[in-house]
This record gives structure tokens, C-alpha cells and sequence, in this order.
């Protein structure tokens, strides 16, 4: 094992630009399609695009990152995580493909070209998402709050330049369309970008070397080709003999520790993707701001989402009583009688007080509970509880999404 100190040792504060930059790319392609989704809306308007593409896309993710975690000890990180950027870029560049070989037409064919391109993105997401929060978990807590900052940057990002197209081509032909191309032009050139900071930068970082080589010496396998492509050609070499000191949790045994921050990472997210964001889009009515309200809606979670990330560096608002932070998942349920009540007699105001709520929890919670499970176990063992924790993560987003139909039984409009 390495001698050193993570404090000693160089590269803390480059490397969480790094996480925070591949934590944009893991949400951006997706981000964007939420936030063009007026422009789907508009080619597409029979077929619900922000709730059924993102019913497409939760179960590839879900069922791909249940594979990944019960395999997780025998892949590779580094495979993992590079196919899932290039995956990602790919699929993003494929979109404006699809809209330049259709013209912008809609039709069944395109609905289903742009639905199958939406499952790639599942794929890729699990992939990357897994893998990186898996990864970081075996570093220090700044890594995985700025991974999970980058995300919310991707949300914040997105609506601010999706605000910014809208005002600029709002009174020009074919404005939408123009806009929604620029957005995924911009993706494309993130998680290229992703790629190689990946493959090139983020693992020759002093203290991801070291957090790397204390997990291998520890028996992970998974960080072997992270530590060759560091210059480190024998990583086997750093393994100790000793199996029984390599001995480490089962899944179901970090699970069954765990399972009071599994449950409530899943509960998070069944509520925020319950509202968010098929309600915005089609149950929220009509109001002042027009075609811009669903727009300013999805912003202002963005933007929230983002603040929520940042807040647990505040020592004093950092939740990390088991007990207080299931109190504060459950309580964030009152949200969903509101939303409704809102929705149908509260102003456009009210609306977005809520939301910000919404985007501030989801965003607070997420990170708390992210950077305490992992605390005090071996760096294969926090590998799999990180895991764990993004499966959990994505299969309250898949509950969430499905829920969100629940809206819309019964009615052909909004309240």
C-alpha cells in the first residue's frame, strides 16, 4: 500500500473540475432532449415525447445497471465508464442526423428512429453512472459531490442556453428547430470532450492514483486498467497475498447495512420524477407566460437542483443523521398533494416556489446521502456500495417516470 496521504498529495481541486466536467457529460445529452422537448412537442404532438421517451429510456438504464452491479467486481471501470461517453456521443451526434435526413418531419418512422437513439442513451447512462459514482466512492467525498454537482450543472446549463435559443429565434422561421440543433451540437462537443478527459487526464491525477492503488491493494480488480493507463504497469503487483485480508462484504451484506440509504435514494427520486418532468409539460395549464412557463419550470428545478448539490459543504446543513434524512425523503411527499392543488387553482407563482422546493430536496438529499454511505469500508466495498446506491438511484427514476402517467388518466388536458 501507498504511504502517502491523501492530503499531501497534489491535484484535489483539478481533479473535482474533472468530476464535475464528466457529471456534466453523464446528464447532458439526455438534459437536452428534456429541455427541447417543446420543439418534440411540436413535431410530435400525439405522442406525450417527455413522458414516453423518458419511459424508453429508465428501463434500459434500470436493467443495465442491475447487470453492472451484480457483475461489478469483474469489469472494468475504465471499459465501463469509456464506452459510456462514446456511447453517449455517438448517440447524440445520431440525433441530428435523424433530424436532418426527416427535415424536421414528424410521422411514426422518425418517432421510432428517436426512440431507439433515446435507448442508447439509457444504456449509456447506466454505464457511465454506475461506473463513475462506483469509482469516486473509493475516493474522497469532494470527488462524488462534484460528480453530482457536474450533473446538475448539465440541467442548469441546458435550460440557460435552451432560454437564451428561445429568445433568439423565437420570431424566426423554423426557430425551435434551429435552437434544438445548436443544443445538440453543444452535447456533442461535451461528451466528446468527456472522453478524453476521461481516458486522458482525470487518471494521472496524484490522488486518484492514490485512491486507486489503496483500493488495489485492498483486492480490487476493477481499477486495474485505471492504474495502467496511469503509468502504473504492474497493478496486480499492489495486491496483497494475503487473501484474507482482501476478504470483503457481499453485495447482500452492504446491502442489508445500507439499506435505510438505498431506500431512501429510491423514495427521492420516485417523487421528484413523479413531477418532474411530464407534469411541467402537459399539467400545469395555461398562464401569463405562455409557452415559456413550462420552459421557466424546468429551469428553475435545474437551477435548484444545482444550488441542493453545493449546499451539504456547508458543514452545518450537511444531513448526516440516518434518521433525519429519512424524515426529510418522506416529508418531501407533501410536494405531490401541492403540485396538484397548485396546479389547479395556484397562480403561475406558487408553481415555481414549488419547484425550486422540488429541485433544492432532490439536489440536498441526493448528495448527503451519496458522500456518508460509502464512510468506513474497504475501497472494493465502496466500489459496490456505490453501485448499489446509483442502482437504487435510477430504479426510483424508473418508478417515478412510470408513476407520472398516473396524471394524465382520465384527461385530455391539463387541469
Amino acid at each position: 500500500m501507498v504511504d502517502q496521504t491523501p492530503e499531501n498529495l497534489q491535484g484535489k481541486y483539478k481533479a473535482m473540475v474533472v468530476c464535475c466536467i464528466l457529471g456534466i457529460g453523464s446528464l447532458v445529452s439526455w438534459n437536452s432532449m428534456l429541455t427541447i422537448a417543446d420543439y418534440y412537442y411540436q413535431v410530435f404532438p400525439d405522442y406525450h415525447p417527455s413522458r414516453v421517451l423518458t419511459l424508453v429510456y429508465q428501463p434500459i438504464g434500470f436493467a443495465t445497471i442491475m447487470t453492472f452491479t451484480y457483475h461489478e467486481s469483474k469489469i472494468s471501470t475504465r471499459k465501463r465508464i469509456m464506452t459510456g461517453y462514446i456511447l453517449f456521443t455517438i448517440s447524440t451526434f445520431l440525433l441530428i442526423v435523424l433530424d436532418l435526413t426527416t427535415k424536421g418531419r414528424g410521422g411514426v418512422g422518425p418517432y421510432i428512429c428517436l426512440c431507439a437513439v433515446v435507448a442508447s442513451f439509457g444504456f449509456a447512462d447506466a454505464t457511465v453512472h454506475g461506473g463513475m459514482i462506483g469509482d469516486l466512492s473509493l475516493m474522497c467525498p469532494e470527488l462524488v459531490q462534484s460528480f453530482m454537482g457536474g450533473m446538475a450543472v448539465a440541467g442548469a446549463l441546458t435550460s440557460a442556453l435552451r432560454l437564451m435559443a428561445k429568445a433568439a429565434f423565437e420570431k424566426s422561421n423554423d426557430g425551435l428547430r434551429k435552437g434544438a440543433m445548436i443544443f445538440l451540437a453543444i452535447a456533442t462537443v461535451i461528451v466528446l470532450l468527456c472522453v478524453m478527459l476521461y481516458a486522458y487526464v482525470f487518471p494521472k491525477f496524484p490522488i486518484v492514483k492514490y485512491y486507486r492503488r489503496k483500493a488495489a491493494s485492498e483486492g480490487s480488480k476493477t481499477v486495474s486498467a485505471d492504474l495502467a493507463a496511469a503509468g502504473i504497469q504492474n497493478p496486480s503487483d499492489l495486491t496483497d497475498d494475503d487473501d484474507s485480508k482482501n476478504q470483503r462484504l457481499s453485495n447482500k451484506k452492504l446491502l442489508l447495512q445500507n439499506i435505510d440509504y438505498a431506500v431512501s435514494l429510491f423514495l427521492t427520486y420516485v417523487c421528484t420524477l413523479s413531477i418532474f418532468p411530464g407534469f411541467l409539460y402537459e399539467n400545469t395549464g395555461k398562464h401569463r407566460l405562455g409557452d415559456w412557463y413550462a420552459l421557466v419550470l424546468v429551469a428553475m428545478y435545474n437551477c435548484w437542483d444545482l444550488v441542493g448539490r453545493y449546499t451539504p459543504l456547508v458543514k452545518c446543513l450537511k444531513i448526516e443523521n440516518r434518521k433525519a434524512i429519512n424524515f426529510a425523503v418522506l416529508s418531501r411527499y407533501f410536494l405531490i398533494p401541492a403540485f396538484y392543488f397548485t396546479a389547479k387553482y395556484g397562480d403561475q407563482g406558487w408553481m415555481i416556489m414549488l419547484v425550486s422546493v422540488l429541485g433544492l430536496t432532490n439536489g440536498h438529499l441526493t448528495v448527503c446521502i451519496m458522500t456518508i454511505a460509502p464512510k468506513g469500508y474497504k475501497g472494493p466495498e465502496q466500489n459496490a456500495l456505490g453501485n448499489l446506491l446509483a442502482m437504487f438511484l435510477l430504479g426510483g427514476i424508473f418508478a417515478g417516470v412510470a408513476l407520472d402517467w398516473l396524471w394524465i388518466i382520465g384527461k385530455k388536458n391539463a387541469f
